[in-house]
């Protein structure tokens, strides 16, 4: 059964960082592409970033510059290391695994940037 379980949302001021997690199991770890997604209230889930199984990487341009996305095969563990938040980065961020034709959601981690 395929999971994935992130953390390290939480509340932080414009111009920090914060390092997302997301954990991956029921599937082979790095075979697959995986993507982080977010979404606000009222809005549909968003692209955020993507890490193929290759290692090939590809980014929104609103935060080209100031994410980066990876992963960790023995961990089973993909990153996301926000850099110089902003306020529009507000939001619950998911990530998501294209495993055999199929799709997986995690439940989803809020990420909230104010002063």
């Amino acid at each position: 059964q395929v999971q994935l379980v992130e953390s390290g949302g939480g509340s932080v001021q414009p111009g920090d960082s914060l390092t997302l997690s997301c954990v991956g199991s029921g599937f082979r770890f790095g075979h697959y592409i995986m993507f982080w997604y977010r979404q606000v209230p009222g809005k549909g889930r968003e692209f955020v970033a993507e890490i193929t199984s290759l290692d090939g990487t590809r980014y929104a341009d609103s935060v080209n510059g100031r994410f980066v996305i990876s992963r960790d095969i023995d961990r089973k563990t993909m990153f996301l290391q926000m850099n110089n938040l902003k306020p529009d980065d507000t939001a619950v961020y998911y990530c998501k695994a294209d495993v055999d034709m199929q799709t997986y959601w995690g439940q989803g981690t809020q990420v909230t940037v104010s002063e």
